[in-house]
C-alpha cells in the first residue's frame, strides 16, 4: 500500500513543477517590464519637454506680454508718441523658451516707433537689412542712419542710397482696443538679401 502513495506523490510533483516555473517566469517578466517602464517614461518626458513648453507658451500667451499669435506688448500707448513723427526707440520684452529653459520677461530686440502725419503708427526693426548692424536715428538730419556702412533711410524707412539691399524692415503692429497699448509682431529677417525673409 505504500507504493501507490509514493507514485501518487511523484505524479503531483510533476504537475506542480511546471506551474511553479510558469508563475516564476511570469512574475519575473512582469517585474522586469515594470522596472524598465519607469526609466523609459522618464526619458520620453525629458525628450518631449521642450516641445511641451513651446506648446504651452503658445497656448497660454506667455507671461512676458506675448500673445498666442506672436504679438508682444510694448507697454506703451499710441498717444505717448510725439505727434510730429519723431521716432522713439523701445525695447521688446517677452518670455524666451530655449530648449529646456524658460526665461521670463527678457529683452529680445528693439524697435523704432513713429506716428506719421495721418496718425498711423509705424514700427521698424532696428536691425539694418544690409549686414545686421543697429540703426540709429539722427535728429540733426531727420533720418535713420546705420554707422557700419553709412546706410541712410528716410523716416518712412525707405533707403536713400544703394548700400542696403532693401528698405528698413517694417513690423506688424496693432493697438489694444481696451488699454490703447501697442503690440508688435517682432521678427528678425535675413540680412544682405533683396527679399524680406524671416529667420
Amino acid at each position: 500500500m505504500a507504493e501507490p502513495r509514493a507514485n501518487h506523490s511523484s505524479h503531483g510533483d510533476a504537475n506542480g513543477a511546471p506551474r511553479r516555473g510558469f508563475m516564476f517566469q511570469f512574475l519575473t517578466g512582469f517585474i522586469g517590464f515594470a522596472v524598465g517602464l519607469v526609466p523609459a517614461a522618464m526619458g520620453a518626458m525629458f525628450a518631449l519637454n521642450p516641445l511641451m513648453k513651446k506648446k504651452n507658451a503658445a497656448g497660454e500667451g506667455g507671461g512676458g506680454g506675448e500673445s498666442a499669435d506672436g504679438f508682444v506688448n510694448l507697454r506703451v500707448t499710441a498717444e505717448s508718441l510725439p505727434e510730429n513723427g519723431t521716432p522713439q526707440e523701445f525695447k521688446v520684452r517677452a518670455d524666451k523658451v530655449d530648449a529646456w529653459n524658460k526665461f521670463k520677461d527678457v529683452e529680445i530686440g528693439t524697435v523704432w516707433l513713429r506716428r506719421n502725419k495721418e496718425g498711423e503708427i509705424i514700427a521698424f526693426s532696428t536691425i539694418c537689412p544690409h549686414l545686421g548692424c543697429a540703426i540709429d536715428y539722427r535728429s540733426s538730419d531727420g533720418d535713420f542712419y546705420c554707422p557700419c556702412h553709412t546706410s541712410t533711410f528716410n523716416l518712412d524707412g525707405e533707403k536713400q542710397n544703394s548700400i542696403p539691399p532693401r528698405n528698413m524692415d517694417q513690423l506688424e503692429i496693432r493697438t489694444d482696443e481696451q488699454t490703447g497699448e501697442l503690440w508688435v509682431k517682432y521678427e528678425k529677417f535675413r540680412a544682405a538679401t533683396h527679399d524680406k525673409e524671416p529667420v
